[in-house]
């Protein structure tokens, strides 16, 4: 009866011999493709040959038929770099943003390869990686230190795929632990004071500030939201505004319109009267200003000054200085959406109800895909007419 064959990934009996140049230790090794292999290693003594031995048959592999697939002996920057190939694949399917793709990239480079960029991945162990996520919670914030966790886990989430793992270290690194400082809402007379010191500011008008104010205080939608939207998403009659998607920032690229996870953002608005009129007024204006017909104004709601699409980070630059002038430091644009969410909230709306007006995650898939093609609850838009902040003619 023939002998049985080792387990795979085990070895047999280690043999050693003596001879001019010292020890060597050799046995077989029944490697992860099922062929057994014999594996030898050198030493000046008969112990140091079957330590030498043992270490290399600890960090055995098996042969890989693909050049670009990640080993424990692969470095830590080498699995990282497939990591944001397979990233950018899913941005080219739709899975996944960019900016995602930008923000992972710039604290991998910054914080994570100067500190273990040239480990083998056989020695990504809990507690190095503990240590890594400590201090940059330590020396940053909770907020870098999660995605300093979210680039470890996907880099050893990829190696135990490759099989050079056998499982994530990162899921038994300790919980973040850090405070969280809760988002503070505008009250209505706060919201009206700001209102009001936007449409008396002089460098705010010329830059457009108080028609931009007035749609995130009535639609709580995101910034690059907001700045996406077109004249053809607005049906004013009907009262409603349809997603276009988000603004970003693409490095190489530019600017653009990203659509992500349409799934979960992608809706249909209803308006409160009182915004309607805004932008009833505004595209005469615009109209105007463009020498263009209404019925002929295209392009963002809210453009540059050429009509085109208006630069995000100026605009947020441009607020902080607003803010700071109008004894509002805290009041960022996503403050308007907290703010809508608590009117919304304080209105008797369903936590559903105020989800569908933000775009926030869904409670089942089978609900999200109805909601994303229907207008949100008309409660939203009524309870909005609290805002009541159309400039006055």
């Amino acid at each position: 009866m023939a002998r049985p064959p080792l387990p795979v990934g085990t070895f047999g009996k280690i043999r050693a011999y003596r001879d001019k140049s010292g020890w060597r230790a050799v046995t077989n090794y029944r490697d992860h493709d099922g062929v057994t292999r014999p594996v030898e290693r050198r030493g000046s003594t008969k112990t140091a040959a079957e330590r030498a031995l043992k270490e290399a048959l600890r960090d055995r592999t098996s042969p890989l038929t693909s050049g670009d697939g990640i080993t424990p002996e692969t470095r830590f920057k080498d699995a990282a770099a497939l990591w944001l190939e397979e990233f950018q694949r899913a941005i080219d399917g739709g899975r996944r943003s960019p900016t995602s793709k930008e923000t992972y990239e710039g604290r991998l480079n910054s914080l994570v390869l100067p500190a273990i960029g040239e480990l083998r991945v056989r020695e990504l162990t809990v507690p190095r990686l503990g240590r890594l996520v400590a201090a940059a919670q330590d020396l940053h914030s909770s907020s870098t230190a999660k995605t300093v966790r979210t680039i470890l886990s996907g880099v050893c989430g990829l190696a135990v795929r490759h099989g050079a793992l056998a499982a994530n270290p990162v899921r038994d690194v300790a919980p973040l632990e850090g405070r969280k400082v809760r988002a503070r809402a505008l009250t209505l007379e706060e919201l009206a004071d700001l209102l009001a010191k936007l449409d008396a500011d002089e460098v705010a008008v010329r830059q457009d500030l108080p028609d931009l104010a007035r749609w995130y205080a009535g639609t709580g939608e995101r910034t690059g939201e907001g700045l996406a939207v077109h004249w053809h998403h607005l049906d004013l009659r009907a009262g409603t505004v349809s997603w276009g998607g988000g603004l970003i920032r693409v490095k190489g690229q530019g600017q653009r319109i990203n659509f992500g996870k349409t799934d979960v953002s992608e809706r249909a608005l209803p308006l409160s009267d009182w915004l309607v009129d805004v932008l009833r007024e505004r595209r005469v204006l615009l109209a105007e200003r463009f020498g263009v017909d209404v019925a002929d104004l295209r392009g963002p709601v809210f453009p540059n000054s050429l009509g085109k699409l208006r630069d995000k980070h100026n605009t947020l630059a441009q607020w902080r200085e607003f803010r700071q002038r109008a004894g509002y430091p805290w009041v960022t644009f996503r403050t308007f959406r907290k703010s809508v969410a608590t009117i919304l909230d304080d209105a008797g709306l369903s936590a559903r109800q105020i989800a569908d007006q933000l775009g926030h995650s869904k409670v089942s898939t089978t609900q999200d895909v109805y909601m994303a093609r229907r207008v949100t609850s008309r409660r939203a838009a009524d309870a909005l007419e609290a805002v009541r902040g159309y400039r006055p003619r």
